[in-house]
């Protein structure tokens, strides 16, 4: 997977400035939704319906609003297809393909990693209960 490295790339130190227009794709790429919805379009296009479903609990108007985001960035295609009753898909763009296999890249290590965050989360917890008991 090639990454541009063009003049216009800035260092990583910049997404702590509030205004920096990394740190809002970078905010929709991690989104609760948006990581959902880009690990879904790795398999294949769906159609909105279809998506809510394999995606879960989440409302027509989130993920109306997370696609539309996600579509606007260019990382998502919809394609509308002119038939009755009206056909919409959504598939991944090529930079959206390449953004969600990042994505995928966190999510598997998150994964291999449950069982030790587990256990920083029970040391945390017993630590404190330790500290709040008189």
């Amino acid at each position: 997977m090639a990454v541009s490295n063009s003049s216009h790339a800035r260092p990583a130190e910049d997404l702590r400035e509030a205004m920096c227009p990394h740190r809002l794709v970078l905010e929709h790429v991690t989104s609760r939704w948006g990581v959902l919805v880009l690990l879904a379009l790795l398999d294949r296009s769906y159609r909105f319906s279809e998506l809510r479903r394999h995606v879960g609990r989440v409302s027509e108007k989130m993920l109306a609003q997370t696609l539309q985001t996600l579509e606007r960035d260019g990382f998502v295609l919809r394609d509308a297809k002119p038939v009755i009753p009206p056909r919409v898909d959504y598939s991944l763009t090529p930079i959206g393909r390449e953004a969600a296999e990042r994505v995928r890249a966190l999510a598997e290590w998150t994964g291999v990693r449950m069982e030790q965050v587990q256990e920083a989360r029970a040391a945390y917890d017993e630590a404190r209960e330790a500290k709040l008991k008189p």
